[in-house]
């Protein structure tokens, strides 16, 4: 399995207008293409200004206590991520699947991730009056791997346990590295009960609140 390459999470000249724009307590390093904070601690709140202050293309997270970059998409993430939009229009259409959606995670709400869609009731983040949006409502959070070296950590083992965290009945991940489809529900106590994992192809159930089923054979034309 590849786990993706060393690129850089971000560039020289975006990390440089990043960290002239961080919080006063914010200190930033680039590290071996990696952006990181001086100390490897940070507020939520000092997150959350950081967030807004950066450079235009560059997503930050704030995962299990860590600051991350999210990967800007290739063409098949994207086309994969429509796809799964177009299919639930015409299956759930009281339903929305939100792209790219900001979510508070993990235990007590103190982390903050930008989930690849994110199914909900139409017009249910109308009256959310901040960027992060309470995890409140949201039946299904949806993760399409990209080809970086933190995809492991993140999309496959933090990401996992902060949304369960957040009591987020479904979490699904769509894996390009091995073509398969992994199906996180039933959250307890910080944990997925159930993770079963789909090849490309499969018929693919999707449990309750989604009650949904996938034909994934379309996933094929998108394998790298």
């Amino acid at each position: 399995m590849t786990f993706g390459t060393r690129r850089p999470q971000m560039s020289r000249e975006d990390f440089e207008e990043l960290a002239g724009k961080a919080p006063e307590n914010v200190q930033l390093e680039f590290l071996d293409g990696r952006l990181y904070v001086k100390g490897d601690h940070i507020e939520v709140e000092d997150f959350e200004e950081l967030a807004r202050r950066a450079p235009e293309g560059v997503k930050l997270e704030l995962i299990d206590g860590k600051l991350e970059v999210k990967p800007l998409p290739d063409n098949r993430h994207r086309a994969i991520v429509v796809w799964l939009i177009r299919l639930f229009m015409q299956l759930r259409p009281e339903l929305a699947m939100f792209h790219e959606q900001d979510l508070k995670i993990g235990a007590y709400r103190k982390g903050n991730a930008t989930a690849d869609a994110a199914l909900a009731p139409l017009d249910h983040f109308i009256a959310e009056d901040k960027t992060w949006a309470s995890p409140e409502g949201v039946l299904m959070v949806v993760e399409v791997t990209s080809h970086y070296r933190d995809t492991d950590r993140r999309d496959r083992i933090v990401k996992v346990r902060g949304y369960a965290e957040a009591g987020i009945p479904v979490y699904l991940l769509i894996d390009r590295d091995n073509d398969t489809l992994v199906v996180y529900s039933e959250p307890k106590n910080g944990t997925y009960q159930q993770h079963p994992s789909y090849p490309y192809g499969a018929v693919v159930e999707l449990p309750a609140p989604v009650n949904v089923t996938l034909n994934t054979e379309k996933l094929k034309d998108y394998a790298d």
